[in-house]
């Protein structure tokens, strides 16, 4: 059953729960924008439960949802597309073992395990009789539990090769109408739920300024950008192409003297390649670049609360946050450190 709220225009259906920042015309009955929004601005977030494998996002509500925001897209063309990026099952599964529910569940069962053998040591020692023993070793585990959880935050502010980087060629797309997306995981009770996240961020002015930062990069501190443009890559497996005369050379040699109703059928041979995501270019296109790679990473830390603070005034009005090309500056393009590290 879907509820509607014409002030603060928020609606939720089954598994999906959506949220527009615009008003209701009851003349029209039609969606319309109260001012222009802002940069960073939430627009829409599609839910859907992770545990259930047959549940999916809500295309058709939110092709609508787009079709009043004034996206002109083709749907066939992103829903594809986030398809790919999200909802295949080995992506799925992936999220749900990443998820906050599972690391909690893994924190737990550190803990556990960790006091149980720091104890069963201590007891083999003559001060394991006295109570003070078991303060000190739960104050080891949970000191070593925290450790772990800071390590594994840490790297959840890290950008995900497997989740933002999915999201670029969706970004590409929805960038041009000023749209950005990003993936995010909550828990509402014992459930995981997804969730795909739409920001209002109009690239011009982080377009304008990444372009001009790597352009003094490309003439200040070459080594230093392309080392971190070379931290930009995936592994990507590829089929090697034999050449055919080399191969019906090959057949000949190995074909049985004696005649066989056996087919063996033979695996092709593969190798692992890297791809750099962002090539050599002019600066303004491999800012383009960064800034599509970048974007989910960018959303889903904006939307949780994760990303540092501004060191100095970006293209966020009234925000401490940083904006997108200040974010990139600092972590992928900073020269004297190393951000990147989802190969």
């Amino acid at each position: 059953m879907a509820h509607k709220s014409q002030a603060g225009g928020i609606e939720k259906n089954g598994s999906l729960s959506s949220i527009l920042y615009c008003k209701s015309d009851l003349k029209e009955g039609s969606l319309q924008w109260v001012k222009e929004p802002l940069d960073g601005q939430v627009l829409m977030v599609l839910s859907m439960d992770n545990n259930c494998s047959a549940t999916s996002f809500d295309m058709e509500l939110c092709a609508e949802k787009l079709k009043s925001l004034g996206v002109q897209v083709a749907a066939d063309q992103w829903r594809r597309l986030i398809q790919d990026a999200v909802l295949k099952p080995e992506v799925r599964r992936y999220m749900f073992y990443n998820s906050r529910a599972f690391q909690i569940a893994i924190a737990v069962i550190f803990y556990m395990s960790l006091w149980t053998n720091i104890y069963s040591t201590v007891q083999l020692c003559s001060f394991g009789r006295y109570w003070e023993a078991s303060v000190l070793v739960t104050l080891a585990a949970v000191a070593a539990t925290v450790v772990v959880i800071l390590v594994i935050d840490r790297r959840q502010r890290k950008i995900n090769m497997n989740t933002d980087v999915r999201l670029a060629a969706v970004n590409e797309i929805f960038i041009k109408h000023s749209l950005i997306l990003g993936i995010t995981d909550a828990l509402d009770g014992p459930h995981n739920i997804l969730q795909l996240w739409f920001v209002h961020f109009n690239p011009e002015r982080c377009l304008q300024s990444l372009s001009a930062h790597i352009m003094d990069l490309q003439r200040t501190q070459e080594s230093g950008l392309r080392h971190c443009l070379d931290q930009l890559c995936v592994v990507m497996e590829a089929t090697v192409q034999p050449n055919p005369g080399t191969e019906e050379k090959t057949l000949r040699e190995e074909s049985p003297l004696l005649s066989s109703r056996v087919n063996l059928n033979k695996e092709p041979v593969t190798c692992n390649e890297l791809l750099r995501l962002v090539p050599e270019g002019p600066p303004e296109v491999m800012a383009q670049q960064l800034l599509v790679i970048f974007s989910g990473c960018y959303v889903r830390l904006l939307v949780t609360g994760r990303l540092p603070r501004a060191v100095a005034e970006g293209h966020l009005e009234n925000s401490s946050v940083p904006c997108l090309c200040q974010f990139i500056e600092t972590t992928a393009l900073n020269t004297h450190h190393s951000w990147f590290t989802g190969r």
